[in-house]
């Protein structure tokens, strides 16, 4: 068990470095190498004290020994000579078992003060243990501080939730066990502690006392880890290393690029995979099930297709895979629920990733055996952990996750002996038929979606219908001859509507205050409905919250105002707002370009009792709350670079190829998707991504390959976006091929983003442009390749959760209308 004593010391150790090494995971490595160096070394003498006169540090290495680089009689500087070149030349070391070689390979210190490493030589002389198990309880906690700090791109597992989805999956003595994306092998450590805790003897306080010396020779055998970085490797095997195994199977490997180990397979696996894509995709090989580019879908489909026959599997998701539209999450989806992977869905609460991230997450349940004795998936809303889910993440003691884990040991036992299932006796659960979830085609793995709650229905007629001109009074407004003014009394038409139902004060036009004055009709009050009544955008309606002191609608904009004592004016606002009410209102719709009348009044719409109105209005408003929520952190992210004048100057061309497009002959281009794809200029550019093809060539001219980035160079000069695959370019773009030696391609991506609007054309008679010469002139500020690629991957970080809060508003949506058409319209 660690000791408070301990942990201060680790503590200490890190509070020396963090002046010369601020980067947590590096703090933890130069934590690590000196842990092991010191272990090495106190091995070695307790060799001695038994007569053994081998070790690792003899012959030439003797002088690298802990006791020569701690000597009190040596000079400062010396020291940090000879520390440094112990570090550096440890991997060579023939004395040195190859795991150890393994742990020190690229080993270097980072910082050459005296002064510093003498305090940290000596913070770490004072951790004390009596068995490499003790070593291992402190290099756990070392890792957990890494684990609270959080690392650009990377999101640590808290270790109470590892431990929980541990205990959830069960793995056994007998069950070969693997993380594709160990990190520091928490996952393993978990479920090895986990096993020996099946196999102890009531009331013994040895660990595994059951197991056999066979048992435990095979136990450690039978764990695996991936992943991807060799700093993650190091700190892998050491965790393994200090917890009884003494050859760990911990791979530099990439997972999904890789086949070297493609044909094995696992009884369980568990894994909290990389969030995070990067620009340009990933590019895996063709064995996967799901065509799909993005590490997340393709992480998951990798663990399917490793489960052995009666194989199982934890998997922490973010959101995307729970709800996003596109092919590849629904593709995965379908295979997940229709080829038996599949049991039970974990939603955890926002924030238990804090404080490096709020990501919102989920835990998929797979296990083949329990997934084809039954046709329902199980859900549960874990809504605490047991800390506050604010950045400091402190213990409030509300813990959902015991009571959670019971009701799932309890339905595995109903559905795995063929039990009814008895929801009442589950905590926090919704058992959801898959048939069900099979019904829209995006097999949606959104728990709230099918909660019983949300399902209240009300048959057609439950609730008195009323006609809407019985209701609320329905008026317009007008404008002054020769239109809206430029300063005055705001005055409202369509254009000043958005999309989510508000007012958009900073595209305003005006009355003047006589004419205001002068109004019959058309002022507006606190709780007025706004509904566009002709145009493009007929329809379109927003909520007035009184923004203003004084204002107005013009003549192209209905009022709305509900009639005291029969309607809520904001229920009102979403019943109008609905899908259901749009339907209604087309028929009203004449002309060309739209336009209703007072006739809209003949409309009827459900008229509950106004309690249940505030009820209906309470859960939409918690809907709408969500949406702005994630609308102001989307509307207030800006992907830019803050460029440090001290970087080094370079200009285009010394950092990137660039490739100026060419259109292919008229006769070549074709709709039906023959040949290449080809691009002309920025309309075809969205957010990151090219959009999807519209036009293809057989006699393609000048080409993009798959992550170029390509920049529009003719009116508009600057815009820039990302490549997905081997396109052509017309002359309205360039493709941009960094030079990766010299810059990183997605840095060098956000930096063009940031200097977007200071990328000057040559002008022209008739649009502006940029030739070649001068987009090979354009200046480049260049930091060293390893803040470029913390830049870079702290800009695709934030960019991958805008993404996620771009499709959770999407789902909110499509959950507040569901709501709509179930609660009111009684639709199921």
């Amino acid at each position: 068990m660690l000791n408070g004593d301990t942990k201060r010391k680790i503590q200490g150790a890190r509070d020396i470095l963090v002046g010369k090494i601020p980067v947590p995971t590096a703090q933890v490595e130069q934590i690590t190498l000196a842990l092991m160096y010191k272990f090495m070394s106190d091995m070695d003498e307790q060799a001695k004290k038994l007569g053994d006169k081998t070790g690792f540090f003899i012959g030439e290495f003797e002088k690298y020994s802990w006791k020569n680089i701690t000597d009190t009689t040596l000079s400062a500087y010396d020291r940090v000579a000879l520390y440094s070149e112990g570090l550096e030349k440890m991997n060579n070391n023939p004395n040195v078992p190859q795991l150890f070689r393994d742990i020190f390979k690229g080993a270097f210190l980072p910082f050459k003060d005296p002064e510093t490493l003498k305090l940290f030589l000596d913070q770490i002389n004072e951790i004390e243990y009596t068995h490499s198990e003790d070593l291992g309880d402190a290099y756990e906690y070392l890792l957990s501080v890494m684990g609270s700090q959080g690392d650009a791109g990377q999101f640590r597992t808290p270790r109470h939730i590892i431990d929980f989805i541990v205990q959830v999956v069960d793995p056994k003595k007998e069950d070969r066990i693997l993380d594709p994306a160990c990190g520091t092998a928490g996952f393993l450590i978990s479920a090895y502690k986990h096993i020996l805790k099946q196999n102890t003897a009531k009331d013994s306080k040895v660990l595994g006392d059951n197991l056999s010396p066979m048992d435990r020779r095979n136990l450690t055998k039978n764990f695996v880890g991936y992943d991807i970085s060799h700093e993650m490797r190091r700190l892998s095997l050491v965790n393994m290393y200090l917890h009884q195994f003494s050859d760990p199977q911990i791979y530099e490997y990439d997972t999904l690029t890789s086949t070297d180990h493609w044909d094995e397979d696992f009884d369980c696996i568990l894994a909290n995979p990389p969030f995070m894509t990067p620009k340009g995709g990933i590019r895996p090989h063709n064995r996967f099930s799901v065509k799909a580019n993005r590490a997340e879908v393709l992480f998951v489909d990798y663990i399917m297709e490793h489960l052995s026959t009666t194989g199982k599997a934890g998997i922490i998701v973010p959101e995307g895979i729970i709800f996003q539209s596109s092919n590849a999450y629904k593709n995965l989806r379908k295979l997940l629920v229709d080829d038996n992977y599949l049991w039970g869905v974990i939603s955890l609460p926002q924030g238990v990733f804090n404080p490096y991230a709020g990501v919102k997450t989920s835990v998929l349940l797979l296990d083949k055996n329990i997934a084809k004795k039954t046709d329902n998936i199980l859900f549960v809303n874990v809504e605490g952990d047991g800390f506050d889910l604010g950045a400091q993440r402190k213990e409030n003691g509300k813990n959902d996750l015991p009571e959670v884990l019971n009701s799932l040991k309890k339905y595995k036992e109903m559905v795995l002996n063929d039990k009814e299932i008895k929801e009442e006796e589950l905590f926090n659960t919704n058992v959801v038929g898959k048939s069900r979830i099979k019904e829209s085609g995006d097999y949606n793995l959104s728990g709230n979606r099918y909660k019983s709650s949300e399902r209240n229905l009300y048959v057609k007629g439950k609730w008195e219908e009323a006609n809407l001109g019985d209701i609320c009074i329905i008026e317009s407004g007008s404008r002054e001859k020769g239109g809206s003014i430029d300063e005055g009394i705001p005055s409202i038409g369509g254009a000043q509507i958005d999309e989510f139902g508000g007012i958009k004060t900073n595209s305003m036009v005006y009355v003047s205050e006589p004419y205001y004055k002068n109004m019959k009709k058309g002022v507006l009050k606190k709780g007025d409905v706004l509904v566009v009544k002709d145009g493009a955008t007929t329809g379109k309606t927003a909520y007035y919250e009184e923004q203003f002191k004084d204002a107005a609608v013009n003549e192209h904009v209905f009022i709305l105002r509900a009639k005291d004592g029969l309607i809520l004016s904001k229920y009102l606002f979403y019943i109008i707002k609905s899908e259901n009410f749009q339907k209604k209102l087309k028929p009203y719709v004449k002309g060309m370009i739209g336009g209703i009348s007072l006739d809209i009044k003949e409309i009827k719409i459900p008229l509950p009792p106004i309690e249940e109105q505030k009820k209906i209005v309470d859960e939409l408003d918690r809907y709408q709350r969500i949406i702005d929520g994630a609308r102001m952190v989307i509307d207030n992210w800006k992907p830019e670079i803050e460029i440090d004048p001290e970087w080094t100057s370079r200009e285009m061309v010394n950092v990137a190829n660039i490739i100026m497009g060419q259109s292919p002959p008229g006769s070549s281009y074709n709709k039906e998707g023959e040949g290449k794809p080809f691009y002309q200029g920025k309309s075809e550019f969205s957010t990151i991504y090219l959009m999807s093809p519209k036009t293809w060539t057989t006699d393609p001219k000048k080409s993009a390959s798959q992550g170029d980035i390509v920049m529009s160079v003719r009116a508009p000069v600057g815009p820039v976006n990302l490549v997905r695959e081997e396109i052509c370019i017309g002359r309205g773009l360039a493709a941009i091929q960094s030079n990766q030696e010299v810059i990183d391609n997605m840095f060098l991506f956000y930096y063009l983003r940031t200097i977007e609007k200071n990328i000057k054309g040559n002008g022209g008679a008739v649009f502006d442009s940029i030739s070649k010469a001068n987009l090979e002139n354009l200046e480049i500020k260049v930091p060293e390749m390893k803040k470029q690629k913390e830049i870079a991957r702290k800009l695709e970080m934030e960019e991958g959760l805008v993404e996620t809060l771009q499709e959770k508003i999407k789902e909110i949506k499509r959950r507040s209308r569901d709501y709509i058409k179930s609660k009111i319209y009684g639709e199921v």
